[in-house]
């Protein structure tokens, strides 16, 4: 008889590819597509709101004269030039996120028994504020951009894009570290104030404020109230990176916000005193002062939502 030492090793195949499989299984669960679509929209949303600007400084807001086509027609080739193709491209990937919001609607709802209580009513809100955006960009254009329609059709986009973000940062895995204290607080505080600076900003460029007022001394009250609206946003993002950065154990994830709220809030401080220096005459300058702005916003709407987890998770765990 052959020894048994002496058997060839056999490698059984079927154990490896059942652990793929389940290791596939479990990266492609409910919880994690949700999560991916959630993040995809908002990266797509950011690019919207910079196109939007752009649509916007452009004076390209009225280059489609119809909605919801551009001249009749889904793609105007004959009528195309740089202001056609962004309004033109602004409402295409408004309708891509719309057609995303309805998929991220369905696929919550199908799964809800596989993901927490929330999603399936926050992804309904969220196609709620993408429909009712899809009405105020029409009335933008039928109305002949009306500031107050045009204010509040970038009111909408900042919270449509603030509530994925809120999903997104809600379905990643977190762990507390439980020395958050009042960064919350501070955080949301410091999110509010550039929500509203954000839309100070977004009603001088609907407006034209900047070019009505040519003399600090002479400055417009929608102009003053935005200069004036610096100050709180700007020292109120400065206090959270201050209390983070001096916030031992802090979280790893609240860390790296840290660093990039700091590094956001100096860009867009650079890039306002430029905007104003230079009277909005450069236009990457104004849309990118608008998009950071944005990002920022963003930056303290995670900060906000995973220092509320942290803080809800130690007192969990103490209870």
């Amino acid at each position: 008889m052959a020894d048994s030492s002496m058997r060839p090793t056999v490698l059984h195949p079927d154990h490896s590819s059942h652990s793929n499989l389940s290791s596939s299984r479990a990266s492609t669960s409910p919880r994690d597509q949700v999560r991916r679509l959630v993040w995809k929209m908002a990266v797509a949303t950011l690019i919207l709101m910079a196109i939007g600007s752009a649509t916007r400084v452009m004076n390209a807001g009225l280059a489609c004269p119809d909605w919801p086509l551009c001249y009749g027609t889904l793609f105007p080739g004959q009528q195309m030039n740089l202001q056609v193709f962004l309004e033109w491209f602004h409402r295409l990937d408004a309708a891509l996120i719309g057609v995303m919001a309805i998929v991220l609607v369905g696929l919550s709802w199908w799964h809800r028994q596989s993901l927490p209580r929330w999603t399936p009513w926050a992804a309904s809100l969220a196609l709620g504020l993408i429909v009712f955006q899809g009405v105020l960009g029409g009335l933008t254009v039928t109305e002949l951009l009306r500031f107050d329609i045009v204010t509040a059709h970038l009111g909408t986009a900042l919270l449509f894009f603030s509530t994925l973000l809120v999903m997104g940062v809600l379905l990643l895995p977190y762990q507390a570290t439980g020395s958050v204290g009042k960064l919350p607080w501070l955080s949301l505080t410091a999110a509010i104030l550039v929500y509203l600076q954000s839309l100070s900003g977004g009603l001088v460029g609907s407006q034209w404020a900047l070019h009505q007022c040519l003399m600090v001394s002479q400055l417009c009250s929608v102009m003053n109230a935005h200069l004036l609206g610096v100050l709180p946003a700007s020292l109120s993002t400065l206090a959270v990176i201050i209390v983070a950065w001096r916030t031992p154990a802090l979280s790893a994830a609240l860390r790296r916000l840290t660093h990039a709220a700091g590094l956001l809030l100096l860009a867009q401080v650079i890039l306002g005193v430029a905007t104003f220096r230079l009277h909005l005459q450069v236009e990457l300058l104004t849309v990118s002062h608008q998009a950071v702005g944005a990002a920022l916003l963003g930056t303290l709407i995670c900060f906000t939502v995973f220092s509320l987890r942290d803080r809800h998770q130690a007192a969990l765990l103490e209870a």
